[in-house]
């Protein structure tokens, strides 16, 4: 049996139940939706205390504990929204490389890839939770009543939930790989060409 073929065929039987992709659609709607309200909600927050600062620095009074707080904001967005990212495929890739490969070839490729990446994210939560660990009794030097366990968090959470978002749009990465056309890229998006009346 050709390669190809093979893999036709472990991509039908991965789709053959409409119950399954429907549930496992369903679920992906609503991992976006809670990621985007979180991602939205650290957002606000780190731009209103970044105003906040603003303010109490140019009357004089700054706030001691605004550095600090900042930056564990500024982490915990960088890891929820890499997380949110990963559910559209929206980090750096090499779609163009994997695409001038034959879907024969392109698919082992992607599932290398797929290992590697899911690999990372499993080993960097499994060191985040050992992290955790380590700093039981630790807390921020500014509030010295916010646990470091808390603010460190974010990194076996944030690997888990990446994983989860690199899990759930697979299906549709390997559908691409499958295909003759490939797997689209960022760089794909038509841009309108200008009329000669523009010019």
């Amino acid at each position: 049996m050709p390669r190809n073929t093979a893999f036709r065929g472990t991509f039908l039987v991965l789709t053959a139940c409409p119950e399954v992709i429907a549930l496992l659609a369903q679920f992906q709607l609503v991992f976006k939706k809670v990621m985007e309200y979180i991602v939205i909600l650290l957002m606000v927050t780190l731009s209103v205390l970044v105003l906040i600062a603003v303010v109490y620095r140019k009357s004089g009074a700054s706030l001691s504990w605004y550095d600090e707080v900042a930056s564990v904001l500024l982490a915990w967005l960088t890891y929820y929204a890499s997380a949110l990212a990963a559910l559209s495929r929206g980090h750096i890739g090499f779609n163009g490389l994997l695409n001038a490969m034959k879907p024969s070839l392109r698919v082992p490729v992607l599932l290398i890839g797929e290992v590697l990446v899911i690999g990372f994210f499993i080993l960097l939560a499994w060191v985040g939770i050992e992290v955790l660990v380590i700093l039981e009794g630790d807390s921020l030097t500014s509030l010295t009543w916010v646990p470091t366990r808390l603010t460190q968090s974010v990194i076996p959470i944030g690997a888990v939930l990446f994983v989860i978002g690199q899990l759930l749009s697979f299906p549709d990465m390997w559908k691409q790989a499958m295909s003759d056309k490939g797997i689209a890229g960022h760089d794909d998006v038509e841009i309108p060409q200008e009329t000669s009346e523009n010019a």
